[in-house]
């Protein structure tokens, strides 16, 4: 990467510290775990990396002066971005390879070393459903406004396509001019975007400014972009990864066995520095950990609920990685909270976590008994006292299953397959409850989408979690309807809010199908008339007239938020069957004179003079 960005891999750093070349400041290395980008050695490593970092630099005049005037003299002469002969001038670089081999690593390693360079590190999840929200996300570390008010327009109403593509515009105006910022888009899952299937292009120009791009991959080739294949570690590159973050020496023989590891994990770094993490914290010898793993039977690791093909193929080809997690799982059982997380963790969003939240949809799983007393007989591993939350993140951060910031940890892509894998449906029900509970749309709003896609499913995809009517009537009230109102007033995500908007419709008709379906057998039956405000019951079993009353009130309250949206994108007709539908059902349930029926009537005659003034 130093060589397709600053043309030439000597660019004024040393062993003992990262320098710009231009500067005499000098700034230790941190003593964050990485790979060198010479694939030389491998730096000391301790618990925490870095996640979604944002560099700033103290010193900007003089240094950044001299940055933007390099890249003006290479763009003048020809060698700027893009994809030309001199490999020494490209701004983008892709970095693909196996699941866990480490290029996030390498992308981290590269920030570290190089954050002189820029004015800011932009860190971008590259999964293909959050994608588009992560790259809106950067307009609040520019310093933008993209919310649906600004830049508003006067005497003329903008359509979704246009709102949309304009706040995309003024991030990539920023992003990708005359200063110098480095973009890393991590684990990228598809070159076209998820919600619009919008290739890659539109997003990252030719002309990529100063702005330098690295991107990470599991995908051969990305357009027409730079790739880069990352290769396997060398063996004293494995070795020192195995050595944990305690580099212990071992001698001859258990050295034998590190070699071992190194054979059957097929040198991917994931699986060496879980098994270095595992040493280092409890102190036990290669050969009783390589011992204790080779017993475990990988039929443990096939009790699947879910069918998910990538990675059943991926757990298929690397059955002692899949023995390793097992090893670890059953550790965490030990620490009950710990093993419980992980499993919830599976489910949220592949971005940093708070213990709280983890806890939070943990406490929602049911308690059962222990599933590994057979896996573990070492007496280093005994079963300890349940910990509280925040030591029980730090314990699946120490065993490399997860980075860790603060009271955050961010769980590893492998991590997060593997306990979806072993936990299945209940454990992504228990995720759902917990992020009701605790995450904001606002400050959370990545981890509420995964809700979200877990209760409706999207597109083809078809609902994960079944809720029961009251806790959907809760979630779509308190979760999903501030999650679409945030998307589209914040970040102009207005096709995104409809969508959202119109599933929760969906599944709301469908609860009051079922609702009018349990009425009708109960007439069948020999009931009689049946009236909400009174009740129903019939062979012990009860329609709740209360929480069909909520859903047909909520169902009117989504109609009248889509009516809203679509109003402000300039669709009248829509806008207008959906309200005075939400009139109809307000005036039944509560009276032409109430505040609710006011106010749909209120917003019905504003579309009515909007339309006039067309």
């Amino acid at each position: 990467m130093e060589r397709a960005f600053f043309g030439s891999n000597d660019c004024g750093f040393s062993d003992e510290g990262f320098a710009d070349e231009e500067s005499d400041t000098v700034r230790n290395p941190p003593r964050g775990r990485y790979i060198s980008l010479e694939m030389k050695k491998c730096k000391e490593p301790t618990l925490e990396a870095w996640i979604e970092p944002v560099f700033e630099i103290k010193n900007k005049g003089r240094s950044l002066q001299k940055q933007r005037s390099k890249h003006h003299k290479r763009s003048k002469s020809g060698g700027g971005s893009g994809g030309g002969p001199n490999r020494g001038n490209s701004a983008v670089v892709c970095v693909n390879g196996v699941p866990g081999i480490g290029k996030t690593e390498l992308a981290l390693e590269f920030a570290h070393r190089y954050s002189q360079r820029y004015k800011a590190v932009m860190w971008v999840g590259g999964e293909a459903r959050y994608f588009r929200q992560n790259i809106l996300n950067l307009s609040v570390k520019l310093g933008l406004d993209v919310s649906a008010e600004s830049e508003k327009e006067r005497g003329r109403i903008r359509g979704f396509d246009e709102q949309e593509f304009d706040a995309f515009q003024r991030v990539k105006r920023e992003l990708f001019r005359d200063v110098p910022y480095l973009l890393v888009i991590d684990n990228l899952e598809t070159e076209k975007e998820w919600w619009e299937g919008k290739d890659l292009h539109d997003l990252i120009p030719r002309n990529t400014g100063a702005t330098h791009v690295v991107i990470t991959t599991r995908l051969s080739k990305v357009m027409s972009f730079e790739s880069m294949q990352l290769p396997t570690l060398s063996s004293p590159e494995s070795m020192a990864l195995m050595r944990g973050w305690r580099m212990k020496d071992y001698p001859p023989k258990e050295a034998d066995v590190l070699c071992k590891f190194d054979e059957r994990l097929g040198r991917l770094s994931f699986g060496l520095w879980v098994v270095g993490s595992l040493l280092s914290e409890f102190s036990i010898p290669p050969s009783a950990l390589f011992e204790a793993v080779e017993k475990i039977s990988t039929a443990a690791s096939e009790n699947s609920n879910l069918a998910f093909a990538a990675d059943d193929g991926f757990f298929r080809n690397n059955v002692f990685l899949s023995k390793l997690l097992l090893f670890c799982f059953a550790v965490l059982d030990q620490r009950s909270l710990a093993l419980q997380m992980a499993y919830v963790g599976a489910w949220f969003a592949p971005s940093p976590v708070s213990a709280a939240q983890l806890a939070a949809a943990a406490n929602k799983l049911p308690a059962k008994k222990s599933e590994w007393k057979t896996c573990l007989k070492m007496s280093c591993l005994a079963p300890q006292a349940r910990k509280d939350e925040v030591e029980s993140a730090l314990l699946l951060a120490r065993l490399g299953l997860a980075r860790r910031t603060d009271d955050h940890i961010q769980f590893h892509p492998i991590t997060q397959a593997f306990a979806r894998r072993r936990g299945g449906v209940q454990t992504a029900k228990a995720t759902v409850l917990g992020v009701r509970k605790l995450a904001s749309p606002v400050t959370c709003a990545d981890h509420v989408w995964a809700s979200a896609f877990l209760v409706f499913g999207f597109k083809s995809e078809p609902p994960l979690v079944q809720l029961k009517p009251v806790d959907m009537v809760g979630f779509i009230k308190k979760t999903a309807v501030p999650l679409a109102v945030n998307s589209y007033a914040k970040f102009s995500r207005c096709n995104a809010a409809l969508e959202l908007l119109k599933v929760c419709t969906n599944v709301l008709e469908e609860a009051e199908k079922s609702f009018v379906s349990q009425i009708q057998d109960f007439r069948r039956g020999g009931g009689g008339a049946w009236c909400w405000r009174g009740g129903l019951r019939s062979n012990g079993r009860g329609v709740d007239e209360y929480v069909w009353r909520d859903v047909t009130l909520l169902k009117a309250v989504l109609m009248e938020t889509r009516a809203k949206l679509l109003l402000r994108g300039g669709l009248f007709d829509g806008a207008e069957e959906l309200c005075r539908t939400c009139i109809s059902i307000r005036t039944v349930m509560l009276g032409h004179a109430h505040a609710q029926t006011l106010a749909a009537q209120e917003t019905l005659a504003k579309l009515v003079r909007l339309r006039s003034k067309i």
